[in-house]
């Protein structure tokens, strides 16, 4: 039987621990990898790292794996998804985004980044201006998050996306639709502002909906799970 890896990606300021929640509610059969990405760990230092070594970092790890492979982004992570896609196109079965989506050529996460080596965990005031919902976290899950959250290195945020082969289209995606619903995210997944997303451009898309706010690996963790199992077998 051919092993399904699946390897989840967190957004900015989060390591791997932020998915245990959601990998302890996985179904067995399934091959789990929650890599904490250059930078993003406790103390590192996080000046010279910049987007290639994160990409480089997942890379190499979808080159270590025989069998499938499936790759999930949350957030800042769905954006490594679509640049790893594009790499290794005839490596990744599915590409999963969660409440993200692929970036296309040249986008940046924030290009005004601050010119500093880090950007820190915003408050969640400034989380709310920016239209990043809470929702469904609870007050222990919120101190839980502040707590073990690094910042995370600038040249990731700032630095553009480079995708070139065409092929990344075929690749199969789901996109899981959390803060915004699927009828809201389908106009806007063409490109260009608001979001510089090629969402819309993978050939086969499927969508599917779970409201709640813009992590729901602390919000809805068995209910995220669920979807990505779903979305691993499709």
């Amino acid at each position: 039987m051919t092993t399904t890896h699946l390897i989840l990606i967190p957004g900015f300021w989060l390591g791997g621990w932020a998915w245990e929640h959601v990998a302890a509610a996985l179904p067995d059969g399934l091959d789990v990898h929650t890599p904490t990405l250059p930078g993003v760990e406790p103390g590192a230092d996080r000046g010279g790292i910049t987007r290639a070594d994160h990409v480089r970092a997942l890379t190499d790890l979808v080159d270590s794996l025989d069998g499938d492979v499936v790759l999930v982004g949350h957030s800042g992570g769905g954006a490594l998804v679509g640049e790893v896609v594009d790499k290794r196109p005839d490596r990744v079965r599915r590409a999963v985004y969660v409440d993200s989506g692929p970036l296309e050529d040249g986008a940046a996460i924030d290009a005004s980044a601050v010119q500093q080596d880090e950007v820190p965990l915003p408050t969640w005031e400034e989380f709310a201006a920016q239209g990043s919902s809470i929702e469904g976290i609870s007050e222990e899950g919120l101190a839980e998050f502040r707590r073990r959250a690094v910042p995370h290195p600038a040249n990731v945020v700032r630095g553009a996306v480079h995708v070139s082969d065409p092929r990344r289209f075929d690749v199969p995606a789901t996109a899981i639709c959390t803060s915004l619903s699927s009828e809201q995210l389908k106009p806007m997944a063409h490109g260009g502002p608001p979001f510089h997303t090629e969402l819309g451009e993978v050939r086969d898309l499927t969508y599917v909906d779970l409201p709640t706010g813009h992590w729901p690996m602390f919000s809805r963790p068995a209910d995220l799970a669920a979807a990505i199992a779903q979305a691993a077998r499709d």
